[in-house]
Order: structure tokens, then sequence, then C-alpha cells
């Protein structure tokens, strides 16, 4: 979120990094052929591999695909979340026109909270149960604003508090994370990665756990804050309900890979990849038939360890093998399916897609 420029008197040093910020209608976080490798007992674990995206000011991409598929271990490799003697992270990541990517813990770190935050899954866990919620978002400001006080410090969260629509903020300042209900601590958490005006704010499962009435309220206030601060958002989820609300953009993750990428309107209402008909066609539609049942995706998630041959999809895509033998010995690229900005990495020609996914609309009533 853009940084004031009446900033308090604590501001720190900046990291000793180049200061090349993205310009306007640049994006403001880059990730090229970003790979990262856990070594095992059991082998390497190729928990992301090859993945590129970019995401501009003002703009929300929804990363989606199920658990397993690479998602969380992206956002946490952006933040330099990854203990580094236990992954191999190559590729490249640009927040703002500094490459991250081989850069000291200590400089990563000034950079975490200030230019980029997270919001975690579980605010229950990620909130200390032993400080009171107050205390942790002055903290958090504290450790950018060194020179900030303690009145300073909490002047700053009762009022993030508040911004976060929590009702009678000073009070609640004082009271720790138990005594609020999920939905405040949702938000407490949101109030806390927002504290410092990040630039970039990642979301993981915001609304997991939620009310659908809560889920909405936690949907808009992110909306209505990246609207006032330009922020760019990524928004991790497996709810396609949520990336068609809040999302611009969509990047469909299998595997540890990408498997198609486009705008929202690309990717939910024409998909070109197999795996994505199966989470629409998992999805309860309004317009459907209300008897019909849901179609879920044959099988299992494959091992980020001993990932299939060729297409790591095809164990279980109804597809695999129509196009000679490519999807059990040739991994797919992502190519351009028809229209500018929609990638898929699929075998399939796109006409064969584009008639495919007709077909399943039809006989199976995928989610529009």
């Amino acid at each position: 979120m853009g940084r004031s420029d009446s900033a308090p008197s604590g501001e720190p040093d900046r990291p000793e990094v180049p200061e090349q910020r993205a310009g306007e209608g640049q994006p403001y976080l880059r990730v090229n052929d970003l790979r990262v490798r856990f070594d095992t007992e059991d082998g390497v674990v190729r928990a992301v591999d090859g993945v590129s995206f970019a995401v501009e000011r003002g703009r929300t991409l929804g990363i989606v695909g199920e658990s397993g598929s690479g998602k969380s271990v992206t956002s946490l490799a952006i933040l330099g979340l990854h203990h580094t003697k236990r992954a191999t992270i190559t590729g490249e990541i640009s927040v703002g026109g500094r490459q991250l990517v081989g850069l000291p813990e200590e400089q990563v770190r000034r950079l975490r909270g200030r230019d980029m935050a997270m919001i975690f899954q579980d605010p229950l866990s990620a909130l200390h149960p032993y400080f009171t919620v107050g205390r942790q978002i002055a903290e958090a400001y504290r450790v950018h604003h060194p020179r900030a006080g303690k009145r300073e410090a909490r002047s700053r969260a009762v009022d993030m508090l508040g911004r976060v629509g929590i009702p009678q903020p000073a009070r609640r300042f004082d009271q720790y994370p138990h005594e609020f209900s999920g939905g405040m601590r949702q938000r407490a958490m949101i109030a806390m990665a927002l504290v410092n005006d990040p630039d970039l704010l990642i979301a993981d499962e915001p609304t997991t756990a939620l009310d659908v009435t809560v889920q909405a309220q936690i949907l808009d206030l992110l909306s209505d804050l990246q609207a006032e601060f330009r922020s760019a958002i990524i928004l991790i989820t497996h709810d396609l309900g949520v990336v068609s609300q809040v999302a611009d953009d969509v990047l469909v993750m299998y595997g540890g890979r990408a498997v198609e990428q486009g705008s929202v309107e690309q990717v939910l209402r024409r998909p070109q990849h197999p795996y994505t008909w199966g989470l629409l066609s998992s999805v309860p539609s309004l317009h459907g038939d209300a008897d019909a049942d849901l179609v879920p995706i044959k099988g299992n998630p494959p091992s980020l360890i001993n990932l299939p041959s060729g297409c790591a999809f095809h164990p279980r895509c109804r597809y695999a093998g129509r196009n000679g033998d490519r999807s059990f010995t040739e991994v797919p690229e992502l190519r351009p399916a028809g229209e500018a900005g929609h990638l898929a990495a699929c075998h399939l020609p796109v006409d064969e897609r584009t008639r495919l996914y007709q077909e399943d609309v039809a006989q199976v009533g995928v989610a529009q």
C-alpha cells in the first residue's frame, strides 16, 4: 500500500538493495521461473517447479488449486520465510524493482512487513496467545519504526483496528486473541499486515472457517483497502467463488506447476485446461439443476517427490492420450490459449479443448 510522505520519525534505514521502483503500469511483483525444493529422507520435494507471474499495483491475483499444489509455498518464498538450510530456492523474485532471491536474510526482513506483508491462514495460530492483540500490532509497527514511542505505536494500532471495522478499538487493544471472535481475529490479522502500509499484500486463505456473512465482510474490506491504497494483492484460496468476486487475474496450480493463467473472465468462463474444468465442475451452480450431483476430480493429487511423467495431471485426466502419447512422456509448457494473456499447459489443441469444455458444460453442468 502506498507509503505516506508524512511517515513518523521512527523511519528505519532502507535495505542496501537497488531502489528501482516499479513505474506506473509496471508489475510491482515479478516472479520468474521460481523453483522451491526440499531435501527429505524420501527424496527431493519439488514443491514449486518453474512458476512465473506478475502483479501490478491496484490488481488482485488469485492463486487456486488443491492442497499440496504449491500455493502457500510460493507465497512463503516471496516473503523469504522458508528456512534457507532446508529449502533450495532458485529463479527471480522482484518486489518494487528489488531482486530478493539470494539477498541476505537481514535485508529481506527489513522489507517484510513494510513493503510486503501476509495475512496467514489461521489467525488463532498466528496470533500469540500470551500477548494482547493491540500489543502485537504495535510491535509490528515498532519493528519498522524503531524510534517510535509506545504511545505512537498504540495510537497507530488503535487506528488500524478501527480501520478494519473492529468496534471500540481502544478497548479491544487490550484484549487477548481468545477474546475475539473468528471474524474479529481475521480483521486483527489484516490490521497487523497493514499497519506499515505495505505495497504488496499476500492473503493465504483469509476466509477459511468463517461463515458466509463474515467472509463477505472480509472480502469487501480487502477490496476497499486496495481501492484506497492501490496495493497489489495475491489471494491464495481453493474457493473459486471467492476468486470470481475479488480477483482480476487467476493462476491455477497443480503439482507445483502453473497449468493455466489469465484474467478471471478467461479462466473461469472459458477455461482451457481439464484440471480447471474439474475444479469448476465440483462447484455448485446457482443456475444448474439443484438435484444434479457434483462431479469431483477422480484420484488424488500427485506426490511432489514422484511426479508422474509427462503431464502431471494425466493419471486423473479423462482426455489423456487423445493427442498420442505426449501426455505420458512430455511435460506441457504454458502456451497461448486463443486469447491475449490466456495461457494453458495442455497438449490438446486449443480448438479441441474448447469443444470438449462445451461438451462438459452440456453434460455435467460445469459451473458458469
